[in-house]
């Protein structure tokens, strides 16, 4: 162990180490935002990571991609799809047709943001009755 991991776990040796967050490139600040701030504020709202997973198997038009998230308006595809744009994450392609036939697809930098939210949805999956319980638990102890 160092100063970077702590131990996690209710036996000295079955211990497993994990970094301590405020010690990773992740969350040192350039003087504005650290790393994780930027990136969260982009992918931690409630559509993005949506768009991502919709995007990942293929390029999707507009119409079939509004279709895909249910829930989502128009306008909030398209701030978000413009935002995600913007950050790099996605590719807007415009043919040339009558009418114009626009389609969206994730860039390398989009495709590559698939295994960290891989392992979040991984953590979710193995976590989330745990929570669920310790919501309970909390709810019924107020």
């Amino acid at each position: 162990m160092n100063a970077s991991t702590k131990p996690v776990g209710q036996n000295a040796g079955t211990d497993t180490l994990v970094p301590l967050l405020h010690t990773t490139p992740g969350f040192a600040s350039d003087g504005r935002n650290c790393p994780i701030r930027e990136v969260l504020d982009r992918v931690g709202d409630t559509w993005s990571i949506l768009v991502i997973i919709n995007l990942q198997e293929q390029p999707v038009r507009f119409n079939a991609l509004k279709r895909s998230i249910e829930g989502i308006s128009q306008r909030m595809l398209t701030v978000t799809l413009r935002s995600l744009e913007r950050d790099g994450l996605v590719r807007r392609t415009v043919r040339p047709t009558t009418p114009p036939e626009v389609e969206y697809g994730l860039t390398e930098l989009g495709q590559s943001i698939a295994v960290p939210i891989g392992a979040l949805g991984s953590w979710a999956a193995a976590n989330r009755d745990q929570m669920r319980g310790a919501r309970e638990a909390f709810d019924q102890a107020s």
